[in-house]
């Protein structure tokens, strides 16, 4: 009799973590490896933040917290939805988790009994299904192209909708392809969502402060707020205040939905920690301006990565509007072989080849569920995506 249970038959590791423990291990062993595999700003937390954490540990605030999250933290998220998306909610309808990543699991395990369809467009984050599937539910996913500028559209989503639909799980600007959905576009999908109330809607608007151009974000209830008892709507520091290590995600949703998730979470992890609420409270509290100049620099990241795929053989490359990602087609080098003779026969291939020959890490499509595509992250250093733009056009050049 084994000592594993069956849970683990239904999800697998993450493929985006899992490249990026490789070029870890590939670098602790002395190889030149460039990481472009996570989603992880190289920005420095404002100091501003840091110094909110010491001086909460300075004052002894370093007991257990309440589980839902300290009332200062609390508070200001209550605040920041009233002030960037126009939202109203109450305390008791906020939750704080260890990262956006257990409000999800949070919600799913809340919510869903065996049969419960969650409806995900694809490509998504890797962790979606999976989270979907170890909570008991089955994850439906609904292929969008890039012909579509990678992006849901409301026939789509109406033919995806069964009786057994419980959730749709949004996510814009998206992870992996930086798609961020117009006004109308959200308009159409909540025309949908509206003639099948039994249908929430669980927002994932992690990347919210990284739009670019003219592009402007929307949140699902700032177009319908009639979905407001409805929907769970998810939000972090990691992402937009260079936090990825300090684990602070929060929701806000129906009350009942909030308690429900507190019930699961005082089981599992308690309350994040104290010292990273209250840098938490001083982000969402403090300056807002500098996230205008890291913007600036992801754009000009943007564009010369782009530019630079572009111009591999064999890669194309749309301009994200959101996020810190691209996600290339090598459809076009499909078939080649490498001068080692590994022939490329799909997007898994192309990036371990690259990897081994070059050493650029990054993270193949059919993890995010729709190849031949490729995710790359910009949130690097221009040097490093000066130096490994070049090695992917060299090593395209190589395949014959």
């Amino acid at each position: 009799m084994t000592i594993l249970s069956n849970t683990l038959s239904r999800i697998k590791p993450s493929a985006s973590n899992a490249a990026s423990q490789l070029a870890r291990d590939m670098k602790a062993q002395g190889k030149d490896v460039i990481a472009l595999s996570s989603g992880e700003p190289d920005f420095d937390t404002p100091e501003h933040i840091k110094q909110a954490a010491l001086q909460a540990m300075t004052q002894g605030e370093t007991k257990y917290p309440p589980i839902a999250g300290i009332p200062a933290l609390r508070a200001a998220v209550v605040a920041k939805f009233k002030r960037d998306n126009q939202l109203e909610y109450t305390v008791k309808q906020i939750i704080v988790s260890n990262g956006a990543k257990q409000i999800i699991s949070n919600a799913l395990m809340a919510t869903l009994n065996a049969g419960d369809e969650v409806i995900i467009p694809a490509p998504y984050w890797v962790s979606y299904p999976e989270m979907v599937s170890l909570a008991g539910g089955t994850p439906v996913t609904v292929a969008v192209s890039e012909a579509q500028g990678f992006k849901l559209s409301a026939e789509a989503l109406e033919q995806a909708i069964t009786r057994k639909t419980k959730w749709l799980l949004f996510n814009s600007p998206s992870n992996p392809t930086g798609a961020v959905y117009s006004l109308e576009e959200l308009r159409a999908l909540s025309d949908v969502l509206l003639r099948h109330p039994h249908v929430w809607v669980m927002c994932d608007d992690i990347y919210e402060q990284l739009i670019y151009d003219d592009n402007q974000f929307y949140t699902f209830l700032q177009v319908e707020p009639a979905l407001m008892d409805r929907s769970l709507v998810i939000n972090g520091v990691s992402k937009a205040y260079a936090m990825t290590g300090w684990r602070v995600g929060y929701g806000a949703g129906p009350a009942t939905l909030i308690k429900a998730m507190e019930t699961i979470q005082g089981q599992i992890t308690s309350g994040v920690s104290s010292i990273s609420q209250w840098a938490a409270v001083a982000a969402l509290n403090g300056p807002q301006d500098f996230l205008n100049e890291w913007r600036a620099s992801f754009v000009m990241r943007r564009n010369y990565v782009v530019e630079a795929l572009n111009a591999a053989p064999g890669l194309t490359c749309q301009v994200p509007a959101g996020a810190f990602y691209v996600y290339p087609s090598c459809a076009g080098v499909l078939n080649k072989t490498t001068p080692a003779g590994r022939v490329i026969r799909s997007d898994k291939d192309f990036t371990e080849a690259l990897l081994e020959s070059e050493g650029v890490a990054l993270v193949h499509g059919d993890a995010f569920g729709l190849a031949p595509n490729f995710r790359l992250s910009y949130a690097a250093s221009m040097d490093q995506l000066q130096e490994a733009c070049t090695r992917i056009q060299r090593f395209c050049r190589s395949l014959h």
